[in-house]
């Protein structure tokens, strides 16, 4: 079992955050409302592996670079990097090689959270 199984994004501006995200990894999200909070869905893939995730807006929800810090998959990330600085982030951890199959980076996004991403080379 997977421990993790759902993610919420903090956002300020529901509708920048999601012309960012769906900006930088070429994806439409799905606009609702839960528990009278403002939330975006990123796809889900039943039969595929990963969780569950959101932009989320509401009382509960503050942006920041300093709390729990998520890693999202790509397939190339120089090119999703590349995006996402066109898109208005800044970088903070430049496109590293932690590992021989690994790649990671990390960016402030448009609400103000630190985003990571991480790169999987075919092995």
């Amino acid at each position: 079992m997977n421990i993790a199984i759902h993610f919420e994004i903090p956002v300020r501006d529901l509708e920048r955050a999601i012309r960012f995200y769906e900006r930088v990894f070429e994806l439409a999200l799905e606009r609702v409302t839960i528990d009278g909070n403002e939330m975006a869905l990123f796809p889900l893939d039943d039969e595929a592996p990963g969780c569950s995730g959101a932009l989320a807006r509401g009382e509960s929800y503050v942006p920041s670079q300093d709390g729990t810090r998520i890693y999202l998959r790509v397939d190339n990330i120089a090119l999703t990097m590349s995006r996402a600085l066109a898109a208005g982030a800044e970088v903070l951890y430049p496109v590293t090689r932690v590992s021989e199959t690994i790649r990671v980076a990390e960016f402030k996004d448009t609400e103000g959270n630190r985003i990571a991403l991480q790169e999987m080379a075919a092995g």
